[in-house]
C-alpha cells in the first residue's frame, strides 16, 4: 500500500463488510448453539473472529477508520473478561501498527516539503519505518549534527480519508458499541472528526510540542523530545527511547505500573495549568516508560488547548461531592448547565451517580482495575439501572466534551495497567477547585 486508499467506493465497501461479518457471524453462532455448543465457547469465537475483522479493517485504512479504533482502544479495560481477552491483543496490534508507505511515496513527500535536496539534512535515514499510525508514520533518522531524530511524515490523501471515514463510521456506530456497551459512539466519532484538521497541520502540531517541551524543561517526571525542524506535513524530533506503555500493560511489573499510572495522572492534571495544554489522543502507543524512570510523551497533532488551564468548577464539584454538600453540588451543576434549568431531577439520585465515579480521589491511594472499570460501565450504561436513567437527565455541554473524553481514555490506560497511586494527592495539587 502506498497511501491511504481514497477512493469512496472502496473504503465504504471495507467498512460496510464489518456489520456484515457480525452478522454472518452471529448466524453461524446460533447454528453452533442448536447443534450443542456451549453458549460460552460460541460467544468465545464470535469475540476473537470479530475482533480480527474489525481491528485488520481499521488498521488497513488507517486515517479515521484507524484513529477511531485507536480511541476505541482505551475503552477496552470496561469489557467483560471472557470478551476482553480476545480484543486486547488486536487492539494492542492497531495501537501502534499499520501498512506502511512505499518508499517512493515517502520520499515524494519528504520532496515536496523539504526539497530534492533533504538527504542532506540528514547523516543516515532508515526507509523502513519504525511506526505506523493513522495520519503518518515514523522513521528513524540521524540528523547531521549527530542526533538521533524520528521523522514523523504524513500519508498522502490523509485529509480527504480521514473525512469520509468519520463520516461512515457514524453509519456503523452499533458495531462499535459491541466493543464497550454503554459508549455513545457518535459523540465520540464527532469530537474526533473535529480535531481532524488540527492533526492535518504539523506545523501547529510542531508549535504544540515545543510549548510543552518548554513546559516541562528539566522536570524530573515528565519529558518531551525537542523539534528539530518541520514542515506542514513532517515533523523531525528527537529520538525519545523507551519502553511503550503497551508492553508495560502486556509485561511490566507491579512497580512499573504504579509508575507509570501515576506518572499519566500527573501529566493529566498538570499539562493545562504549566502549559495550557492536555494530550488528547491517550493511547498507550503514545506514551514511554525511560530507563530513568521519567514518562516520554509522543505525538502532540491532538492537544485540547486550554488557555485558562483546566476549568475551576470541574474541581470545585469534585470536592463538594466529596464532602457531601449536595445542596452546592446542585447549585454548581445547574451553573455549569450539567442541569439543564427547569429539569426536575432527585438531587440524591445525583449524588449517588457521581460518588462511585469519584472514588480514584476520594482516599489517599487507588487501584485503577479493569474490574472497577466493568462495575463503572455496567453501571451506568445499563438502562435498567438507576445510575444510568440518572446519567440521561444530565448534560455535557459541547466545551467539557474534549476534556470528558480524554478523561475517560486516560483512565482506560489507568485501568489497563492496573496501577496504585495516590491520585488524591495529585488532583489536590493541580486540579483548580479541588483543594479548599
Amino acid at each position: 500500500m502506498t497511501d491511504i486508499p481514497q477512493r469512496g467506493v472502496a473504503r465504504t465497501a471495507r467498512l460496510a463488510s464489518l456489520p456484515l461479518g457480525v452478522a454472518g457471524r452471529a448466524t453461524v453462532g446460533l447454528g453452533r448453539r442448536l447443534t450443542g455448543q456451549s453458549p460460552e465457547d460460541v460467544q468465545a469465537d464470535l469475540a476473537q473472529r470479530t475482533a480480527e475483522q474489525l481491528f485488520a479493517v481499521l488498521g488497513q485504512l488507517k486515517g479515521g477508520a484507524m484513529k477511531f479504533g485507536q480511541a476505541l482502544s482505551v475503552f477496552e479495560a470496561a469489557l467483560p473478561e471472557a470478551s476482553a481477552a480476545p480484543y486486547r491483543e488486536a487492539l494492542t496490534r492497531l495501537q501502534e501498527a499499520a501498512p506502511p508507505m512505499a518508499p517512493a511515496t515517502m520520499h515524494r513527500v519528504l520532496d515536496e516539503q523539504f526539497g530534492t535536496s533533504w538527504r542532506a539534512r540528514f547523516s543516515s535515514f532508515d526507509d523502513v519505518p519504525a511506526a505506523a499510525a493513522s495520519i503518518g508514520q515514523v522513521h528513524r533518522a540521524v540528523w547531521a549534527d549527530g542526533r538521533e531524530v524520528a521523522v514523523k511524515i504524513q500519508y498522502p490523501g490523509a485529509g480527504p480519508a480521514l473525512m469520509a471515514d468519520f463520516n461512515q463510521l457514524s453509519r456503523f456506530a452499533k458495531v462499535f458499541g459491541m466493543i464497550s456497551p454503554g459508549l455513545d459512539v457518535k459523540p465520540l466519532l464527532a469530537e474526533l472528526k473535529a480535531r481532524v484538521s488540527e492533526e492535518l497541520d504539523y506545523t501547529l502540531e510542531a508549535a504544540a510540542q515545543r510549548q510543552f517541551v518548554a513546559a516541562y524543561e528539566g522536570d524530573p517526571d515528565i519529558v518531551a523530545p525537542r523539534v528539530v525542524a518541520s514542515a506542514p506535513k513532517v515533523v523531525v524530533s528527537e529520538w525519545l527511547e523507551g519502553t511503550p506503555l503497551s508492553k508495560i500493560i502486556a509485561t511490566g511489573t507491579q512497580e512499573q505500573r504504579d509508575r507509570a499510572g501515576r506518572l499519566l495522572a500527573l501529566l493529566h492534571f498538570s499539562a493545562p495549568q504549566r502549559c495550557q495544554l492536555l494530550h488528547a489522543d491517550p493511547h498507550p502507543g503514545n506514551f514511554r516508560l525511560l530507563e530513568d524512570g521519567r514518562i516520554g510523551v509522543l505525538d502532540f497533532g491532538a492537544m485540547a488547548r486550554l488557555p485558562h488551564g483546566t476549568p475551576e468548577p470541574l474541581g470545585r464539584i469534585t470536592r463538594l461531592v466529596l464532602e457531601g454538600d449536595t445542596e452546592a453540588v446542585m447549585a454548581a451543576m445547574l451553573a455549569e448547565r450539567f442541569i439543564r434549568p427547569g429539569l426536575s431531577i432527585d438531587a440524591e439520585k445525583v449524588m449517588d451517580y457521581l460518588r462511585p465515579i469519584l472514588e480514584p480521589v476520594a482516599q489517599p491511594e487507588f487501584t485503577f482495575t479493569r474490574e472497577w472499570m466493568r462495575e463503572q460501565a455496567q453501571r451506568i450504561g445499563d438502562p435498567r439501572n438507576e445510575a444510568a436513567r440518572v446519567g440521561r437527565l444530565l448534560n455535557l455541554p459541547p466545551e467539557y466534551l474534549l476534556l470528558h473524553r480524554v478523561t475517560l481514555g486516560s483512565i482506560g490506560v489507568l485501568c489497563q495497567l492496573g496501577a496504585r497511586a495516590p491520585y488524591r494527592q495529585i488532583a489536590e495539587t493541580w486540579q483548580p477547585g479541588f483543594a479548599r
